[in-house]
């Protein structure tokens, strides 16, 4: 049975399950029922970041155009252009014991595609969550449920798994950006220019 988390919650991810180095990352999403005349497009994205809490390099920023580390620890398994169907509408692979020593977190997070040009936001998107598996049998370890909290705001960090005294630990963060992309970009020292 899975860990349910709330907004701020942390917990421990390694420490309670030995052995475990495999993870997948899951999120998914409902758009409220309504027509807004254009389809959302919603990203999921995994920052990489160093102790400085950015990124060391552009390279450290897994997306649909970097779907995979130099490192292979982290690989987006595909960009869903719909959100249509049940269960996770994205999923990150993690390979916890090939991140390297130089990166203590890894921050995922949620955008919606030119939100700003469609006149989109989370406020009109339901339902949405982030769940951790572990990759050799599926099991679900930690889920958190985002809720409700969000109105006008285009990007969300979603969670992160952080390295703790040689464990892994998982942080429920829900923190929602102004902006998209590229201010989460921005925040995480990626040059989108």
């Amino acid at each position: 049975m899975p860990i349910n988390l709330s907004k701020g919650q942390k917990v421990d991810l390694t420490k309670g399950n030995p052995g475990l180095t495999k993870i997948i990352v899951g999120l998914g999403w409902d758009v409220n029922a309504f027509d807004s005349g254009t389809g959302f497009d919603l990203d999921t994205c995994a920052f990489l970041v160093g102790e400085n809490e950015v990124c060391p390099t552009d390279q450290e920023f897994i997306f649909y155009g970097n779907l995979v580390h130099s490192s292979q620890s982290v690989k987006h398994l595909g960009d869903n252009l719909t959100g249509a169907g049940d269960g996770d509408d994205e999923q990150i692979e993690i390979n916890l014991a090939q991140i390297p020593q130089h990166i203590p977190k890894v921050a995922f997070t949620v955008t919606i595609h030119e939100a700003e040009q469609r006149k989109q936001n989370f406020g009109q998107v339901s339902n949405s969550f982030i769940r951790v598996m572990n990759a050799e049998n599926s099991e679900e370890l930690i889920r958190y449920d985002l809720g409700e909290d969000f109105s006008i705001e285009t990007a969300v960090v979603v969670a992160e798994l952080y390295r703790h005294n040689g464990e892994w630990k998982f942080n429920a963060i829900g923190s929602g950006f102004h902006g998209g992309l590229p201010a989460l970009c921005n925040h995480f020292g990626i040059d989108v220019g």
